[in-house]
């Protein structure tokens, strides 16, 4: 992808952004509980998300890149236990040494269950549970060619109507695959962090930091952006934006700068 092309996209994403968001901050306060758990990765609800990240500048090259993510997630039962399953699929698209040219297409796709323990207390959300990450990339050059598999575990806290926080923990380590291709070994934790300004309106922190224990490499980024939650109907809108840089890394191919938005759709109940 050009870098002028995905500059203009992402130019359109924030500009689509700011007129749907307008709009909503003149309302009044309301539906505070739907505004609260609107970014909490295990609320009881189905919910639909597209992710973008644009990728300003690879390390250790001047190469830009972007990764575009559908995510959906289900609570389901089993045994009167509740479980969240939350399926990922990335549409990549980097530059591949030595031409440096951009391939396009699928990434691997990725899924995790995580088994709702009962904290005894309504606004504290913990998961864990099993993941697994399957090579369908399109392309060699856009995925792993490996399977792997490993643990997610997830806590939200929504005690205050003011901000939440949280995290996700996850770890996966690959066990069959292509055997020339470098085996996988990775560990990320996700803290996140949001604090209401009113009326929908909030600031955000969700950073990813990874570490690749295979390679002996890593990125620590942090970052902050805003986002506007719109309840209408039985559905959550939740719109937003967040610069993330880079402020210790190591080794070859992680962001050195991004842009990462979103919307989130939570479909309510009966």
């Amino acid at each position: 992808m050009k870098k002028s092309a995905t500059r203009y996209f992402l130019g359109l994403i924030l500009v689509s952004l700011m007129f749907v968001a307008a709009p909503v901050i003149a309302q009044d306060e309301s539906a505070a509980s739907d505004k609260a758990q609107a970014n909490n990765p295990l609320a009881n609800m189905t919910a639909f998300n597209l992710h973008n990240y644009y990728i300003g500048e690879l390390t250790e090259t001047e190469e830009d890149a972007n990764q575009f993510w559908f995510r959906f997630a289900k609570p389901f039962s089993i045994s009167g236990g509740t479980w969240l399953l939350r399926a990922s699929l990335p549409i990549n698209s980097f530059p591949t040494p030595p031409s440096g040219s951009t391939e396009t297409g699928i990434g691997d796709f990725n899924v995790f269950a995580a088994y709702l323990l009962d904290t005894g207390n309504p606004a504290l959300s913990v998961g864990l549970g099993p993941q697994l990450t399957m090579p369908t990339a399109t392309k060699d050059e856009l995925g792993s060619e490996q399977w792997s598999a490993g643990l997610a575990h997830v806590l939200f806290n929504a005690g205050s109507p003011k901000y939440q926080y949280g995290y996700l923990l996850t770890w996966q380590a690959s066990f069959a695959g292509e055997d020339e291709r470098a085996d996988v070994n990775l560990g990320s934790f996700q803290p996140f962090f949001f604090y209401q300004l009113g009326k929908g309106l909030y600031l955000r922190s969700a950073p990813i930091w990874v570490y690749d224990f295979e390679n002996d490499s890593y990125t620590v980024p942090l970052s902050l952006g805003i986002g506007q939650v719109i309840p209408r109907g039985k559905t959550v809108f939740n719109l937003f934006v967040e610069p993330q840089f880079s402020v210790a890394d190591d080794g070859p191919g992680w962001p050195d700068w991004q842009i990462f938005v979103g919307l989130n759709m939570q479909f309510k109940g009966d």
